[in-house]
């Protein structure tokens, strides 16, 4: 199992929350994010991987992005076409394509996009694009027909530990390759909660994963 923290935004916590070691940092290049990321990013360890968000824009402003922040992944947030994300891909970026969910979702809407990403992730459709802070019914993953792993987002928190830990024993979280993390462990919008992100992550170790 491992773990991104996305929504990254100042300085001091970026480095802070580094220090925790998680396997993705997420930084939002969407205008009309409360976590919309316009500074520079500092050092991280190489085994950090830095995602850029991006919404329904185009690839020559994601592909400076990239190369301005040196960028190992994007997270494509809107209804970016598969052709968009092969692109994508060319620039050897991991691509990882996000699809919200509510109450139900169609699986079929994968297909065009299995061989053009290399993730997916599922997180709850909600007025904002990402970082709505609730959760879907994890439940409509027992209907999940790809083999592509996965992310799961929306709204895991601290208080979510049981049900996350529950899931995690089901079928349907077999190709659930990484927990997203991001305004349930906030203090304000881009600001991370250190202590609580550290006490989620001993609590995934203590419960044998390998976080």
């Amino acid at each position: 199992m491992k773990l991104k923290v996305c929504g990254m935004k100042n300085k001091d916590n970026i480095i802070n929350v580094a220090q925790l070691n998680p396997d993705f940092m997420g930084f939002i290049f969407y205008k009309n994010s409360p976590r919309y990321f316009n500074s520079t990013i500092p050092e991280l360890p190489e085994n950090i991987k830095k995602i850029g968000v991006f919404v329904d824009t185009t690839f020559d402003y994601i592909k400076g992005i990239v190369h301005k922040h040196n960028l190992q992944g994007v997270q494509l947030h809107g209804k970016e076409s598969p052709e968009l994300c092969k692109k994508l891909q060319d620039l050897n970026c991991i691509v990882i394509k996000v699809f919200s969910i509510k109450d139900t979702f169609d699986f079929n809407n994968l297909e065009p996009y299995e061989d053009v990403c290399d993730y997916y992730l599922f997180d709850t459709k909600g007025k904002q694009p990402g970082g709505n802070g609730f959760a879907f019914d994890w439940r409509v993953l027992k209907k999940y027909s790809s083999i592509k792993p996965f992310f799961l987002s929306g709204g895991i928190g601290p208080n979510e530990l049981d049900n996350v830990l529950s899931f995690l024993k089901t079928p349907e979280a077999v190709f659930c390759h990484s927990l997203d993390l991001n305004s349930k462990f906030e203090t304000n919008s881009g600001l991370k909660n250190t202590e609580k992100l550290k006490a989620f992550k001993d609590q995934l170790i203590a419960n044998n994963y390998d976080v």
